[in-house]
C-alpha cells in the first residue's frame, strides 16, 4: 500500500480546558476521537495519513494533568507532564532516580521538551510495516509482514509473539513497572487504577491496541508508591544511536539488599515484545541469593528462556542476557537514590 505523505486528513479539533470537558468529548466521539498529548507520535500518524480520526482532542490546555506532586511517601505524576519536567523534578531525583534516567533516555532534548510521560507510555508500536500502511494483523489484515522469510525484522519481538511481532517502544514503561506504578484511568463512567504491568497488553489480548485504554478512556495520572524509594536502581538502554532513537532492548530493575544478599527485586525489559516484560521467574530465583557474578549469570540465562528470535534479531538474546546480568550484578554508574 502506497502512503500519501502530503497534507493531514481533515479533522475537527477540540481543545478542552479541563478533564471533565475532555472526558465528555471522548465519550461523545468514542472511536472517532484521537487523544493528542505532546503530539509527537500523533503527528507522525496524521502526516502519513495512516490514521484518519474525525476528531482530535488536544490536551495541551488541561493544566490539571501537568506536574509532579508528593503523594504520601510516593509521587503522583500528571499524564501531561513533559519528560523534561520529569527529569528536572527534585522529588523524582531524590526518590526514584531510575525513572529520571529512563525519561532522559527517551529521544532528544527537543523531543523531551514536548513529549509527555502519558504519551511515552501510550504510544503505538514503531513497526515500519504497520506504520507505513501495510494491512497487517495489527491493522486489520491477515498477515504479519515482519514475520515472513524476506522480512526486515531486526528490531522486532523475541517473546510472546501472537501473529504480530511488533514491540513496545517506551523507555519509561519498564521503569514504571519495576517501581510498581499505578496508572489512573478516567472515563465518564468513573475511575480505575491499573498496575503498570497490566496497563500494557499483547496481541493475544487485543492485536489492535498496545494498552488497556478503550475509546472514551483517558490516562490522567501515574502514581508511584514509596515502597521502592531509595532502593538500588538500574536502568540501561541499548539503541543504534546515542539520541533520538528507540530501544533495541532496555532493562529496569529495583533491588533491596542486605549484607550482599538480594532481599527483593523487580525487573522488567522492553523492546522484546509487544508489551514490556516483567521477569518474575528471575526475580523469584535470585531472592535470597548473593549479589555476585554467579547469581547474575544464572539470572541472565533464565531471562532468555522461551525466547524465539526471528531471522534478523537473534542478537537480542545475548543482549538481554548481558543486560540482565548487569542489572543483577550492578555496574559503575548504577543509581542509588
Amino acid at each position: 500500500m502506497a502512503v500519501i505523505r502530503d497534507v493531514m486528513p481533515a479533522f475537527e479539533l477540540f481543545q478542552p480546558a479541563n478533564v471533565e470537558e475532555a472526558l465528555s468529548l471522548l465519550n461523545r466521539y468514542k472511536s472517532d476521537a484521537w487523544v493528542m498529548a505532546g503530539g509527537l507520535d500523533s503527528f507522525d500518524w496524521l502526516k502519513d495519513r495512516i490514521k484518519r480520526p474525525k476528531v482530535v482532542v488536544d490536551l495541551v490546555g488541561v493544566k490539571e494533568l501537568e506536574g509532579v506532586r508528593a503523594s504520601g511517601d510516593g509521587l503522583e505524576i500528571g499524564a501531561m507532564t513533559t519528560l523534561t519536567d520529569l527529569v528536572r523534578h527534585p522529588l523524582v531525583r531524590e526518590k526514584f532516580g531510575m525513572l529520571l534516567e529512563a525519561a532522559e533516555a527517551a529521544a532528544s532534548p527537543q523531543i523531551r521538551n514536548q513529549g509527555t510521560i502519558g504519551g511515552n507510555v501510550s504510544q503505538d508500536t514503531r513497526c515500519w510495516y504497520y506504520r507505513d500502511g501495510w494491512e497487517c494483523y495489527r491493522a486489520g489484515g491477515n498477515i504479519c509482514y515482519a514475520d515472513t522469510p524476506t522480512a526486515m525484522n531486526r528490531e522486532h519481538a523475541i517473546f510472546d509473539a501472537d501473529r504480530c511481532v511488533a514491540v513496545n517502544p517506551s523507555d519509561t514503561a519498564p521503569a514504571l513497572i519495576a517501581l510498581d506504578a499505578k496508572m489512573v484511568i478516567r472515563s465518564t463512567s468513573g475511575e480505575q487504577i491499573v498496575d503498570a504491568e497490566h496497563y500494557f497488553i499483547g496481541p493475544g489480548i487485543d492485536i489492535t491496541r498496545m494498552t488497556v485504554l478503550k475509546p472514551g478512556d483517558l490516562l490522567v495520572a501515574i502514581r508511584i508508591p514509596g515502597t521502592w524509594a531509595g532502593s538500588q536502581f538500574y536502568f540501561e538502554k541499548v539503541r543504534d544511536r546515542k539520541v533520538w532513537d528507540f530501544p533495541l532492548v532496555n532493562v529496569a530493575s529495583v533491588m533491596k539488599t542486605s549484607g550482599g544478599t538480594i532481599q527483593d527485586l523487580r525487573l522488567a525489559l522492553n523492546g522484546v515484545a509487544a508489551h514490556p516484560v516483567r521477569l518474575r521467574a528471575v526475580e523469584a530465583a535470585v531472592r535470597g541469593k548473593p549479589r555476585n557474578e554467579q547469581t547474575a549469570e544464572m539470572a541472565g540465562l533464565m531471562a532468555i528462556e522461551g525466547a524465539k528470535p526471528l531471522r534478523h534479531n537473534g542478537y537480542k538474546l545475548p543482549l538481554v542476557r548481558n543486560l540482565v546480568k548487569r542489572a543483577i550484578r550492578g555496574v559503575e554508574g548504577s543509581w542509588t537514590s
